[in-house]
């Protein structure tokens, strides 16, 4: 995991290495203070109880050096922070960078495994756990196991005893830090899994607060809400009340070691304890209480770091999860750059969204599709339709079988060589924030205005785009909530037109507009892109029943092939569909 997180460290190689050598640097100087202190407080005691000259060049530099050592601590420790800081910003960066990348490497089949909010509650929270725990182990982390080292080096060299006081409390809070540790990290797990469903309710509520407030559902969601938040508190209290213990465990120990520092050493000084501490003095006393200090203060910042390394160990398994996830759609070894035309061919075609799924969703699929024909493609909802159309840009990967496009298998393309000459117009209209021009460039990000204006016109948008304020400058806004449905399904046409595809396929992207329109969108299809193959999913039958072959689908099996003419004839389902929509529409008549 650890090895997995450091690989986005890169160009901060340099901060993160020099930050501890800083920090160390800033240790020792803390460490020499006491003991230079000592050396003058010894001077003075003994011009005070003996008459002892005093020798004040000695007691100048003993001076200057204290200030040098704390000059240089300040240096040390403003530098370590600037360095920790762009060090844990820069690897925060690059780990967010490489997340999102490795995201969109994802098949459609890496995506069902993960929520949208749970992504995005990872490339902000988790990352900036991460981030706090990065900058207290460079930083914190290296100073503190030092400071502790050393004081206890230079206690050891004043009294033995005291050294081994120090040491044996050092062991208690390492064991209460422990205790803390495998209390805890369960809880936080449990929490960013609460994050994930606050995130998802937020996110749930804003992208329909139209339906939302049409529905006067305000206070059932603010209710959701509230048991969202409460459920992130439940586990955050129950964490931080395991780590609140820490603190003031160190604190009682740092009075009761001080105490006992006080208690011991004033009885040796006193020779009340025969053979320990024959040779202690005041001056000694009052610097073992201060590098007690020092070690229990490393103590707590130990503490400190951990803290946020507990709390951050949850998002650690979070985010190497994403990273480390593998696309199910692998790159074959020598790729293929060219789709040569736009026929299609299933061979024995499987499919089933998940290895361990019971049914399969597609099964004994074999299906020929000539380049240029307009093929349309009928079924009950869960029929397979959506399912079939998906393998053919290769947005999964059938589970048996062969699929062909240009008389080569899907899985011997170049990934983006394939997407590029097969546009999909989802069932779910998609626009991004942004103009009208901006919307369609995804599909040709060269593409001229007048390119612009003949996609358009040939998805019969081109009338009401003109009719908007500033035309193809007219900004869309956040998802295109500035038009409506129908007008969004020809743009979402258009856009994906201007990829000048070898294969389209309309995933029922012509039900939010009128029947006229929509057979004005497939009569400019013939007539400009009579190359292009055409798959047309559609519930109406109105908008297949000109295509050159109909497919019938039910419940993963293609169950009739035909013309309309011919299909009437042999297929009872079509039959019955065609019978219900048009008594249907005579009732409506």
């Amino acid at each position: 995991m650890v090895k997995t997180l450091l690989k986005s460290v890169r160009e901060y190689k340099v901060p993160s290495i020099l930050c501890p050598f800083v920090m160390i640097g800033e240790a020792v100087m803390e460490i020499l203070i006491p003991f230079l202190m000592t050396y003058i407080v010894g001077q003075l005691q003994e011009l005070a109880e003996h008459g002892t000259p005093i020798n004040v060049t000695e007691l100048i530099v003993c001076a200057v050096l204290m200030v040098v050592c704390a000059l240089f601590a300040l240096f040390c420790g403003v530098w370590g922070g600037r360095l920790a800081a762009k060090a844990s910003c820069g690897f925060a960066h690059n780990l967010r960078e490489d997340m999102y990348n490795n995201l969109q490497t994802y098949s459609f089949a890496n995506i069902d495994n993960y929520s949208t909010s749970s992504l995005i509650t990872r490339i902000t929270t988790d990352v900036t756990n991460v981030q706090n725990a990065y900058q207290m182990c460079i930083r914190m982390l290296v100073r503190a196991p030092v400071l502790f080292i050393a004081s206890i080096i230079m206690t050891s060299f004043i009294e033995p005893m005291m050294a081994l006081i120090f040491g044996c409390a050092a062991i208690f809070l390492a064991l209460i830090v422990c205790l803390c540790m495998f209390k805890v990290i369960p809880y936080f797990r449990t929490m960013f899994k609460k994050y994930d469903g606050l995130n998802s309710v937020v996110q749930e509520d804003l992208t329909a607060i139209r339906v939302v407030k049409s529905y006067v559902r305000e206070n059932k969601e603010i209710d959701k809400m509230a048991y969202a938040t409460d459920e992130v508190y439940k586990y955050s209290v129950k964490a931080e009340r395991i780590l609140t213990v820490m603190m003031p465990c160190v604190t009682l120990t740092l009075f009761i070691v001080n105490i006992l520092i006080l208690t011991l050493g004033s009885n040796m000084y006193l020779g009340n304890f025969k053979g320990w501490g024959a040779g202690i003095e005041p001056k000694q006393i009052q610097t073992l209480i201060q590098y007690s200090a020092q070690i229990l203060s490393g103590v707590i910042m130990v503490a400190m770091s951990l803290n946020f390394v507990f709390l951050s160990k949850g998002s650690m398994d979070r985010i190497c999860e994403v990273l480390n996830e593998k696309t199910t759609l692998p790159k074959p070894e020598n790729p293929v750059n060219e789709v040569k035309d736009g026929s299609i061919e299933f061979e024995n075609v499987e499919f089933a969204y998940s290895q361990k799924a019971d049914e399969k969703v597609l099964s004994g699929i074999n299906l020929k599709i000539e380049q240029g024909e307009m093929v349309g493609v009928i079924g009950a909802t869960g029929s397979g339709k959506t399912s079939l159309v998906s393998l053919v840009p290769r947005l999964y990967d059938a589970t048996q079988g062969s699929v062909r496009v240009g008389g080569v298998d899907v899985r011997n393309y170049d990934l983006n060589t394939l997407r590029n000459k097969v546009a999909m117009v989802l069932q779910k209209n998609v626009l991004f924030s942004g103009t009208v021009a901006e919307n369609l460039r995804w599909g040709d990000e060269n593409a001229t205005d007048e390119e612009l204006r003949f996609a358009a016109r040939q998805a019969c948008a081109e009338e009401f785009i003109d009719a908007l304020p500033g035309g193809y400058e007219y900004d869309l806004g956040q998802g295109g909530v500035n038009v409506s449905g129908g007008q969004k399904q020809r743009l979402c046409i258009a856009r994906a037109l201007l990829k000048k595809p070898n294969v389209i396929i309309f995933d029922d992207s012509t039900s939010a507009v009128d029947t006229k329109t929509d057979s004005q969108i497939r009569e400019a299809l013939r007539k400009y892109a009579p190359e292009t193959t055409k798959i047309i999913i559609a519930q109406r039958i109105a908008s297949v029943q000109d295509a050159d072959k109909i497919i019938v689908m039910d419940e993963g099996k293609i169950v009739g092939v035909g013309t309309h003419d011919e299909l009437m004839k042999t297929s009872e389902i079509y039959r019955e569909v065609y019978e219900s929509q048009v008594k249907g529409g005579e009732e409506n008549g």
